[in-house]
């Protein structure tokens, strides 16, 4: 009986700590600024990624006051392999292997948003779009190949792998509907994510995230449909 317990609280542990439950209609809450706060994630990224789509939803009114990470994969080689960073003075900054390209934008509006990030090496092409409407195309890095062995972190920017922390880049403010996958989308699939459709995601994926909350980091009801 006494082992049985104990590996029952064992399964309690271990769920906890890598969770996998259902998130829909849910969000990831950062309430206050840190530099110990923050989501894990667990990609599916099986091959090295020569294209990508990310897109999320982000609640945050933070953007008038300072820069802030919304999406950051790190290597071992590099830390800013794909980074979605918000600049307040230079708008949304987009890396895939170090190098970026900048989306000017005066300010993130205090309300729910929709971002996309695609890019793709054959071409260098790099995407952002922001409530299903697309800014100009722009070249980046063309010819990189991301790496597969990844840390991906939701509410910090990593200045090395996996840490590095600095509070005054730490998100403050909900995100959620967190997906990725290996190709980009066309613009109708783009506009299909916005309206809440769903196009399979292959390397994170909502609707069956792994992850791991670290700090003060809350699941709650969305606040957006």
């Amino acid at each position: 009986m006494e082992k049985m317990l104990w590996c029952f609280l064992v399964s309690i542990s271990f769920s906890d700590v890598f969770g996998q439950t259902e998130l829909s209609k849910k969000a990831f809450v950062f309430p206050k600024e840190s530099d110990n706060s923050y989501v894990s994630l667990e990609g599916q990224v099986k091959e090295p990624l020569k294209a990508f789509t990310v897109c999320l939803w982000q609640f945050t009114a933070l953007s008038r006051t300072r820069g802030f990470s919304i999406f950051s994969y790190a290597t071992k080689k590099q830390a800013n392999e794909i980074l979605i960073f918000w600049s307040k003075e230079r708008g949304y900054a987009f890396a895939v292997g170090g190098p970026e390209v900048l989306f000017k934008a005066v300010e993130i509006p205090p309300v729910p948003v929709h971002i996309c990030a695609s890019w793709e090496s054959v071409t260098g092409i790099a995407e952002l779009w922001v409530d299903g409407r697309p800014r100009v195309r722009m070249s980046l890095n063309k010819g990189y190949t991301v790496e597969t062995d990844a840390s991906i972190i939701l509410g910090q920017e990593q200045d090395s792998f996996g840490g590095s922390f600095d509070v005054n880049q730490s998100f403050v403010g909900e995100i959620g509907n967190v997906n990725m996958w290996d190709y980009v989308l066309s613009p109708d699939e783009i506009n299909t994510v916005y309206v809440g459709g769903t196009i399979s995601p292959n390397v994170l994926n909502w609707q069956s995230l792994k992850y791991q909350t670290n700090g003060e980091v809350f699941i709650k009801p969305q606040l957006w449909s």
